[in-house]
């Protein structure tokens, strides 16, 4: 006999074991392709799938890598390093200089406190803000936009200090949880004559993180807990010096899923960038945590880490991206109007569109690599995307439109795109 605990019990199971396949990348690409699979039988309202453009596309994109990566096995990973120096400024380099007498494990917290940071505040700023950086030594100012402009305008704020409670350029409790929308908004140079999209959003997820590392000892430390201490959860979680690029994955949901508030919920918890289809449930991306996952290969190769299994993530559901199969016609909008809308990151439309990003970099990319003549593991999509599909998607949208906006409009609460 089932007994109404059982029936609850079960129910309980049955939502953390959702929970935890919609935290995987497994999840991503099921749930995209089960959303291509949709378009494909013309099920959908929103958009026509015309895949015989898919290989202009591919030939765009082996151009444009070709003339920034003359050697395509020199690729290095989409990610948030190679925004830090835009410009020709070797800004990595300088701060390197600044932690060079720190110890291995205090260079590794101080790695993924900068990249974290200035990740999570990476989501779209808007077609009308940026930041201008005055070089002290000439005095010779530089304007930046768009995520460039937003990697610029973090960096400087954590070499500042504004993000620890002693001032020093670090990321803990104090310094995060203690930060406003003000000091946010003079570090990125926003106000109504340059505004920002989601500044409040920014700095309010911010906050939260900071609540988060003061609250998980787990990944962060019970004493004097820090932003950085996820690198040394990670470095200890390495068998023989090497990761799964899933496992890092894990400790970014992990640790950082419950800063995510307004989304939708599952088993008591948010899911973050996990949103609801009217007619194919919930669809996951977490393309911020993607990104950052990304981004913290890096610090752990420096440190001598090993990460196996690159592929096993996908590609990221973001405007650059998705706009290159908007933009050459690979995706058309049924109701063209929808261009002039802002669109609801909840909506149906956006979520397919996203969804069909990441199924059409995965038929994509073998493209890719067969033009190179290089395998899967010599050219994962990490660096397919930083070649790459990116770079083609910022080009044709300047082609497309002078200033070279998402052939879409997001209503941005500065988290997600």
């Amino acid at each position: 006999m089932v007994t109404e605990q059982d029936f609850g019990a079960s129910a309980a199971d049955a939502a953390n074991a959702e929970y935890g396949y919609l935290m995987t990348p497994r999840a991503i690409r099921e749930r995209a392709l089960a959303v291509l699979a949709h378009v494909r039988a013309n099920r959908s309202s929103h958009w026509s799938l015309h895949e015989g453009r898919l290989q202009d596309v591919a030939d765009r994109v082996v151009e444009l890598t070709r003339a920034a990566y003359p050697d395509p096995r020199k690729i290095p990973y989409h990610s948030r390093w190679r925004h830090f120096d835009v410009g020709g400024v070797p800004r990595v380099a300088a701060f390197e200089a600044r932690i060079a007498g720190h110890s291995p494990a205090e260079k590794l917290a101080a790695r993924f406190e900068l990249v974290i940071t200035s990740v999570l505040l990476d989501a779209g700023a808007g077609p009308s803000w940026t930041y201008r950086e005055v070089d002290p030594a000439t005095g010779q100012a530089r304007v930046y936009a768009r995520s460039e402009g937003l990697a610029v305008a973090s960096y400087h704020l954590f070499l500042n200090g504004a993000l620890s409670a002693s001032g020093a350029p670090a990321a803990d409790a104090g310094g995060l949880s203690g930060l406003t929308p003000e000091v946010l908004a003079n570090a990125f140079q926003a106000g109504p004559d340059n505004p920002l999209a989601g500044g409040d959003g920014r700095a309010a997820l911010l906050v939260r993180l900071g609540k988060v590392v003061g609250s998980t000892p787990e990944y962060f430390g019970a004493d004097a807990p820090r932003l950085g201490n996820l690198g040394r959860f990670l470095e200890q979680s390495a068998r023989a010096r090497r990761l799964p690029a899933e496992s890092v994955l894990r400790a970014v949901l992990g640790a950082l899923g419950p800063i995510w508030e307004g989304r939708q919920r599952l088993a008591e918890r948010s899911l973050g960038d996990v949103w609801r289809h009217s007619e194919l449930g919930f669809v996951p991306f977490h393309k911020l945590s993607q990104w950052l996952t990304y981004s913290l290969f890096e610090p752990l190769e420096a440190a001598g880490i090993s990460i196996d299994g690159v592929d096993a993530l996908t590609g990221l559901a973001e405007y650059r991206n998705g706009g290159l199969f908007v933009d050459s016609g690979v995706l058309e909008l049924k109701q063209p109007t929808c261009r002039a809308e802002v669109l609801a990151v909840d909506s149906d439309l956006v979520i397919e569109w996203r969804a069909l990003t990441i199924a059409l970099l995965d038929l994509l990319a073998p493209e890719v690599r067969k033009a190179f003549g290089l395998s899967a593991s010599e050219l994962p999509l990490a660096r397919v995307l930083e070649g790459g599909t990116w770079r083609a998607g910022r080009a044709i949208a300047l082609e497309r439109r002078a200033d070279g906006s998402p052939p879409l409009t997001i209503a941005s609460d500065g988290t997600v795109f």
